[in-house]
């Protein structure tokens, strides 16, 4: 009998890695329950797990900034290799290579009609959207494991054309199922175009894609602002100018010395409901960011939030912050016609079009995010590594399929 192996939530800054079932055909019960389906899922595959990715958002849980309880999985970027397939799967075939949008979605509802999969309405009873192995998306099972079930899957998973090079550049390719379409999305609302200025505030991985997604979408400048200096010579790295926020300057002094004024034409949040004031000792403060963006980006800019922003935090600095009420300059905003666009990313809006870029040779997700094979067995560590500000992307290995 195949055995499987999965990522869990232990408490504040505890993970481990923990035998379970191996997967069946089934949706959660809560799902079924809710919308009064079948738990069958003869529409459903199980993948063999080739990569699957440590996301600053699973990190949120881990420092138990949400309320995760304990026994959570974890992992919602999940790349594999298709083992079995239900009855009524008709597209998708054993062998195929695939990534899975972490977005989990029906394919059936008005959502998914308007191509808006990361509030699909059929997959989670407490809210529109659903994710694997995150709080609140519906329960289903994490994909930092072995195996992994994938619902709806002629709809949601994106095969790969062909397996040989599909393997060859699995380290990009493993970015597909979040963290370059969440940047891409973060960039291409804010509105980047030929010759844009930009400013990512945030270099973690989802604002280093976000900085790399600006350059494929013709951006002139790209400015990445981060406090890590590992993560800001990371930027520099492929071709980024950078502004270190621990230094106290003033944010648009900084881009006025690098673009000539102290505006952008763009900006993206890939921070989230973390963030922090400026200064080396700042403490957090949720809306900074945020407030950030609309004093930097000139009158009629977009702003792109791809940074996460929760509606319960137990450590929030307050308790307004505690449920996701943040002292946003919204006035600013308004006044310079500023627009917004927040929420999940629909990856399936972006990813086959930057799969070709990947296999095309065009971009370079894998060399702009520092991608590092971990082992599964590695994942408690990849996960302590990631929260000291390692800039490094961890890609979990669960059987030894990557190429070295």
């Amino acid at each position: 009998m195949v055995g499987n192996k999965v990522v869990v939530y232990q408490g504040p800054g505890r993970v481990s890695v923990e035998s379970t079932d191996y997967p069946k055909l089934e949706i959660p019960a809560e799902v079924a329950d809710a919308f009064g389906i079948k738990r069958a899922a003869p529409h459903a595959v199980v993948l063999k797990v080739v990569s699957t990715n440590i996301c600053g958002s699973d990190q949120h849980m881990v420092r138990g900034r949400t309320t995760a309880p304990v026994g959570q999985t974890l992992g919602h970027e999940i790349t594999g290799e298709v083992v079995e397939v239900g009855d009524d799967v008709l597209f998708v075939k054993p062998g195929d290579i695939c990534s899975t949008p972490f977005n989990i979605a029906c394919g059936r509802c008005r959502m998914c009609d308007e191509r808006k999969t990361g509030i699909c309405l059929n997959v989670n009873p407490g809210r529109a959207g659903a994710a694997y192995g995150y709080v609140d998306m519906g329960g289903w099972i994490g994909g930092q494991a072995e195996y992994v079930m994938v619902p709806y899957a002629d709809f949601n998973l994106l095969r790969f054309p062909d397996r040989d090079q599909a393997l060859e550049k699995i380290m990009d390719l493993t970015m597909l199922s979040d963290i370059f379409p969440t940047g891409y999305h973060g960039a291409y609302t804010a509105g980047v175009t030929s010759g844009s200025t930009v400013y990512v505030a945030g270099a973690g991985p989802v604002g280093l894609a976000a900085a790399h997604a600006a350059q494929l979408l013709g951006a002139s400048v790209v400015i990445v602002g981060d406090m890590v200096d590992d993560r800001l010579a990371q930027a520099r790295a492929f071709g980024c100018e950078t502004v270190d926020l621990s230094s106290g300057d003033a944010l648009p002094d900084m881009i006025e010395q690098i673009v000539g004024e102290p505006s952008v034409d763009a900006a993206v949040d890939a921070v989230g409901f973390e963030a922090r004031g400026h200064g080396e000792n700042a403490g957090e403060a949720p809306a900074t960011v945020l407030n950030d963006l609309m004093t930097i980006a000139r009158a009629g800019a977009g702003l792109g939030i791809p940074g996460l922003y929760v509606t319960g935090d137990p450590g929030g600095v307050d308790e307004n912050a505690k449920v996701g009420q943040i002292g946003v300059r919204l006035g600013l905003g308004w006044a310079k016609s500023h627009r917004f666009t927040t929420g999940q990313c629909p990856v399936k809006s972006y990813n086959r079009q930057l799969m070709n870029l990947i296999l095309s040779g065009r971009a370079q997700i894998a060399k702009a995010v520092n991608a590092t094979r971990i082992t599964l067995d590695e994942a408690p560590q990849g996960y302590s590594d990631f929260d000291r500000g390692a800039a490094k992307k961890f890609v979990i290995d669960p059987h030894g399929m990557i190429p070295a």
